[in-house]
């Protein structure tokens, strides 16, 4: 990706767009991870259909977040890689295979890890506000329906600060992500490139730009998205205890208390009720357990539930929704950058003004 005859504007907007778009069309996808990721999953989704119910929940947070989170991102993606670029330029050499002082995947590693960090400063909020709404079990009769979205914010109401807990966990999982998935994507994107103008077959469009951006960025995103789970179901965990403080919730009836503590031994272990029964003690000392868990001890005990492959939990899915987010995303990203580009006149080539 380049920055040639584009400005901040031009970024913003394109970076608001592919954001959007994505947020639409993966959404869904998310929710489904989020809660095969939750150790409520089995209490509250296994073996019925709620897992598929409300995908949509909590998405107007992600929305309004993303739109400046993105413009964030890209301007200072492109910003650092520019800088770091020509720093890494030996005397007047313009290749990045030649004359440079470190390769150029260090250069895109460095510039999207910057990026990160501004990014997650912006989108830990929304993520936390969307991981809990995504929870919010709407499918019963008995009472009514309200907006996933607005009965997590309340539940902040106490503790705005809570908002951004997760934010080591967000950036711990996007940093090695952006780190791995933008070399690959910018690698990829050149060798697919070279592949069509040796064939003569290059059409120099905004079209074949876009589809190679998001062929590129799809498979680069899907392999790192797969690597980074056991970050992801952490980070999840994390963010959905963010609100798990019963001060903040309302006094249960008796009969409510009943079920609740009959539920939490499932919480407690992530497995069934049966699997509970057997080893009751065990559920009981890990009710009792502080709240406020770090990162590696809500590894550990991930791993003392359910093994290494809890770890894993939504890791196809994951890498199925990077794929198609990360392509639609920079894809669209990259063109809207270009058609913004032509629209005011400049005479550009997409194809050469794609070039790293």
């Amino acid at each position: 990706m380049s920055s040639n005859n584009n400005t901040n504007a031009d970024i913003w907007i394109a970076g608001a767009f592919a954001a959007f778009s994505v947020d639409l069309v993966v959404y869904p996808l998310d929710t489904i991870k989020t809660r095969l990721q939750s150790p409520d999953y089995a209490r509250l989704y296994q073996n019925n259909g709620k897992l598929y119910r409300g995908v949509y929940q909590g998405v107007g947070s992600v929305i309004i977040a993303t739109l400046p989170s993105s413009g964030a991102f890209f301007t200072t993606y492109e910003g650092i890689k520019s800088i770091l670029t020509t720093a890494n330029r030996r005397g007047n050499g313009n290749s990045e295979t030649s004359g440079t002082y470190v390769p150029a995947a260090l250069v895109h590693a460095a510039a999207s890890g910057t990026a990160e960090l501004v990014s997650c400063a912006i989108l830990t909020p929304a993520e936390v506000i969307k991981q809990n709404a995504q929870m919010v079990d709407n499918s019963r009769t008995d009472r009514p329906r309200v907006n996933a979205t607005l009965q997590t914010i309340k539940r902040f109401r106490s503790n705005p600060l809570a908002l951004w807990r997760g934010y080591t966990a967000l950036a711990g999982r996007n940093l090695p992500f952006t780190a791995m998935q933008f070399p690959m994507f910018e690698k990829i994107k050149e060798q697919i490139r070279r592949y069509r103008d040796e064939r003569g077959i290059r059409t120099h469009t905004l079209f074949e730009s876009g589809m190679i951006t998001a062929v590129s960025a799809g498979a680069g995103g899907s392999i790192a998205a797969v690597i980074t789970t056991p970050v992801d179901v952490v980070k999840t965990r994390l963010m959905l205890s963010a609100i798990d403080n019963p001060r903040e919730q309302s006094a249960p009836t008796p009969t409510e208390s009943v079920k609740q503590a009959k539920n939490a031994l499932v919480d407690a272990t992530g497995k069934t009720v049966e699997a509970v029964k057997k080893s009751p003690l065990e559920a009981v000392k890990s009710i009792a357990k502080p709240g406020n868990k770090s990162s590696i001890a809500i590894a550990r005990e991930v791993i003392q539930q359910e093994g290494v492959k809890g770890l894993f939990r939504g890791g196809a899915l994951r890498g199925v929704w990077t794929m198609v987010g990360s392509g639609l995303y920079l894809g669209v990203y990259e063109s809207g950058r270009i058609y913004l580009a032509q629209r005011r006149g400049d005479m550009i080539d997409a194809e050469e003004y794609a070039r790293t």
